[in-house]
């Protein structure tokens, strides 16, 4: 039995396991936990978010070329101006406490300096235009890992400035990349329906196939066992693949038809997943295998990437210029 065949019977069996499902209706919220809602600039698309170091919350502006600044405490915000056809897609925060950005509408890597605002870009070779900047990453050594859909993978030395890119395999389609604890960086390929990992001294990327065909893998997160959470756009699953164990298992999201955009893992493990079809915030627990919904209180909310700190996961709804923020009580 190849490894492939082995995958489906072990879908199956999953399949025949049955799942619990806590749900409410919009407007409500499931007990033990609160959400809340803090508008943003209109037309701005808020989307992917992070959390700065002094707590608070940054979010991207794809169609106004912006980076924010939300008080969490206060709902105040601010935007950074990210510079001319700047239309930014992912953040995170770099070692240096420096917001790090895909900025896909000046083909570059933005760097802003949280303590002055200044906007550095390295802008990518000129061979590769229109990359279609998605995600980024940084290892341990403080490299930072970055994809781009329209078919394509780097890394920038932010010491140096010194930039590397890589054709994807199967061309177009690299979207979410992540972290393993012990430092291996993994991307996934909506396009191409693909899990990688990139060998990080010589750049070459290795394929492992997850079990469902055309899933449309959208974004990656590491556990803190290092095991990956994909959400799968097309299938509307939730997948998770353990590279020590070389096994994945396999989880449909609740309602008819899902779409599976983000997935972020929280400090317990907990995997925060978003559904544009059911138009909500998804969370699972991993030891429950129980499925818990917070459908917002807005039609076509669309909540882009989440991310969060110690008891809170916070989303961009890219279709009402919000932020969300779904607070766990019990943490």
């Amino acid at each position: 039995m190849d490894r492939r065949q082995f995958n489906r019977l072990a879908l199956a069996s999953l399949a025949a396991a049955p799942l619990t499902h806590a749900g409410a209706k919009a407007g409500e919220t499931p007990a033990g936990f609160r959400v809340r809602y803090f508008p943003v600039a209109p037309g701005m698309g808020s989307r992917d978010v992070a959390a700065a170091p002094d707590g608070s919350i940054l979010f991207l502006g794809q169609r106004n070329g912006t980076m924010g600044r939300l008080d969490a405490t206060t709902g105040a915000f601010r935007l950074i101006d990210l510079g001319k056809g700047a239309a930014p897609h992912g953040v995170v925060i770099g070692p240096d406490g420096a917001a790090w950005i895909t900025e896909g509408g000046q083909n570059a890597i933005a760097r802003v300096d949280l303590a002055n605002d200044k906007v550095t870009l390295f802008r990518l070779p000129e061979a590769r235009a229109n990359a279609n900047l998605n995600t980024g990453v940084f290892d341990l050594d403080g490299i930072y890992w970055f994809t781009g859909q329209n078919g394509i993978y780097g890394r920038l030395d932010p010491r140096s400035g010194v930039m590397s890119v890589w054709d994807a395999p199967r061309g177009r389609g690299p979207y979410g990349i992540t972290r393993t604890p012990k430092g291996d960086i993994w991307f996934v390929s909506l396009a191409g329906s693909y899990l990688a990992q990139i060998d990080r001294a010589s750049g070459a990327s290795r394929i492992v196939e997850p079990p469902t065909p055309r899933q449309g893998a959208r974004r990656v997160w590491s556990d803190s066992t290092g095991r990956l959470w994909i959400s799968e756009w097309n299938s509307g699953n939730v997948s998770m693949h353990d590279p020590a164990s070389d096994s994945w298992k396999v989880w449909k999201l609740p309602g008819e038809k899902p779409r599976c955009y983000s997935v972020y893992v929280d400090e317990r493990d907990k995997v925060w997943l978003t559904d544009f079809a059911a138009n909500a915030i998804v969370r699972f627990d991993p030891a429950s295998e129980r499925f818990t919904a917070f459908p917002s209180d807005s039609a076509g909310a669309n909540v882009r990437q989440m991310a969060g700190r110690p008891g809170q996961a916070w989303g961009g709804e890219s279709g009402t210029n919000r932020l969300v923020l779904v607070e766990t009580l019990s943490a």
